[in-house]
């Protein structure tokens, strides 16, 4: 691995001020982000990122790297959920099961976004196609983690067709499928109007929203820890592991740097917004004080701070 490559990543803005929050907490600070505001910067990346997608793919042309780069992503949602589940099943009971298996399947938008980032500062890019493919993902685990409930649970009174509808209609997936395909539509003027908005501020965005996402870890990291080290080292473990499987295999599906980093990000990320959402629905019995900080405050430090340039790292030895 680079070091240049992550001390750089070590001081970069975004993980400084993701730091900042945590540290904000264990201070007892008063440093508060109005839940409003929060709310705004996470639709906003969303629909930045999904503008910018969809313009991309606006200007590419329907290829089978493509139609095999969305069967694979799609892939990874359905087999880390399942493989992960029966990890977790023995330990923590099957409704816990489910809902972090779901977790670890699906994809932190919020990742991805800090992964364009880290792209960017390499002077690297991606594929358009690409945030559909994240969007993709975000669904299909969901989909798994709830039928191996209902498999292993016989009384399960789960309605199927309610979690599918919500997986789609879940604020974040909504937003940056309507995004891209709103970027897709728009032309090349049309998105150089709104181009300040969506692209100049972008980096300013992101950096406070990582504040806020400290801040909300560093809540949560206390009362995590006392569930004992299986969850932690699962939450280390499992990201580094598909992450890097990921960075490998994902050469036989597309040649593109940029493209191969996206998909080994997306592996190891874990959802923190979309599936906690409908896991209320569909596991009201499970812990969200299990799965939630096993994805905020453990795997999504971990990505942005060691996972990255570790995934980049085996993509330019690969």
């Amino acid at each position: 691995m680079n070091l240049q490559l992550l001390f750089e990543n070590l001081t970069s803005p975004a993980l400084l001020f993701f730091i900042l929050g945590i540290i904000a907490v264990q201070l007892k600070s008063d440093l508060e982000i109005p839940a409003q505001s929060s709310k705004f910067i996470s639709l906003y990346l969303l629909f930045s990122i999904g503008f910018k997608g969809g313009q991309e793919l606006s200007h590419s042309t329907l290829s089978m790297e493509i139609v095999w780069s969305i069967i694979f992503g799609i892939s990874i949602a359905i087999l880390i959920p399942i493989y992960t589940f029966f990890i977790l099943k023995k330990k923590l009971g099957v409704d816990n099961a489910g809902a972090i298996a779901a977790s670890y399947g699906s994809v932190s938008a919020v990742t991805f976004v800090t992964a364009v980032s880290f792209l960017e500062a390499q002077k690297l890019t991606f594929s358009g196609h690409m945030v559909a493919i994240m969007a993709l993902m975000e669904a299909p685990a969901i989909i798994i983690g709830v039928m191996l409930l209902s498999w292993f649970k016989k009384n399960n009174t789960i309605q199927l067709s309610q979690i599918i509808k919500h997986s789609f209609t879940n604020g974040s997936v909504f937003l940056i499928i309507g995004s891209l395909i709103i970027g897709m539509l728009a032309s090349d003027n049309q998105a150089n109007g709104i181009k300040p908005f969506t692209t100049d501020i972008f980096k300013g965005f992101l950096v406070i929203f990582l504040l806020d996402m400290g801040m909300t870890s560093g809540k949560k990291i206390a009362e995590f820890i006392k569930n004992g080290w299986f969850t932690i080292a699962f939450a280390i473990t499992i990201p580094l592991v598909n992450g890097c499987i990921v960075a490998y295999l994902s050469k036989y599906f597309t040649t593109e740097i940029g493209d191969r980093f996206i998909f080994a990000v997306l592996a190891a990320s874990a959802s923190y917004i979309a599936v906690p959402a409908a896991m209320k629905i569909a596991v009201p019995k499970a812990n969200p004080g299990l799965y939630l900080p096993m994805a905020l405050a453990i795997t999504f430090p971990f990505n942005i701070t060691l996972g990255l340039p570790i995934y980049f790292g085996i993509i330019n030895i690969c």
